[in-house]
Order: C-alpha cells, then sequence, then structure tokens
C-alpha cells in the first residue's frame, strides 16, 4: 500500500531547541504529513542526510524538505559562524534540486532564543 509524506524535515539532535522545532513543526505541517530526520549537524554531514532524502523520496514522494541547522552547534564547533550554517545550507538546497528538481527545499537557521531565520 503506497503512502506518502508531504515533507522531509531534517533537524539537529540539541535538546536545548526541541521545543522550539516541535512548536515550529506544528505550526507549519499537519500531523503524520512528514518525515523527521535528526542528526547531530545536520548538512554538515551532508552524505548522510541525502541518503534521508533519498528514501523518503523513492518511499514516500515526497514533494519539499526542511533543512534546519542551528546557532552554536556542538558538532559545528569553533567552524558553526552563520556564515558557514549559511553556505552549507544552500550547498544542501543545491545538491537536492539537482537530483530532484520537483522537490522544493526550504532552509532555517534557528537562533538560541528561538527565532526561526529563512536562509
Amino acid at each position: 500500500m503506497p503512502h506518502n509524506a508531504q515533507a522531509l524535515i531534517a533537524t539537529r539532535i540539541d535538546y536545548r531547541l526541541q521545543d522550539e522545532i516541535a512548536e515550529w513543526i506544528s505550526e507549519n505541517f499537519e500531523d503524520d504529513t512528514y518525515d523527521r530526520v535528526a542528526l547531530a549537524g545536520d548538512v554538515k554531514f551532508l552524505d548522510a542526510i541525502l541518503g534521508q532524502v533519498k528514501i523518503a523520496h523513492d518511499l514516500h514522494h515526497i514533494k519539499k524538505v526542511v533543512f534546519i541547522n542551528h546557532e552554536d552547534c556542538g558538532a559545528y564547533g569553533a567552524d558553526g559562524t552563520f556564515e558557514k550554517h549559511v553556505h552549507d545550507l544552500k550547498k544542501a538546497k543545491e545538491e537536492v534540486i539537482e537530483k530532484y528538481p520537483e522537490v522544493e527545499v526550504e532552509t532555517y537557521y534557528l537562533h538560541l532564543n528561538g527565532e526561526f531565520e529563512k536562509v
């Protein structure tokens, strides 16, 4: 029996931001309409995330991918500047669009104060 998801949402594992992420998802997606992946460093480990995108695309026919990086990410360490996150998010978006041009991609930088900044 085929089943579809509206989107794949890739977030971070950081416990400090789980409430903000859950609230944002509930405001932007209906229950049971998305696949969620949580990985330390998220798009820093692009190959791992792209593997999940492929599975969600092939099996769940997603129409959108959402990448959420965040401020003060331990996986990035000292390299985790805002500019580096923006660069990596844009690269991830380009990779998904190149492989799946029919899929919409949104990228966000989540500040520790809970503000989602669209990149």
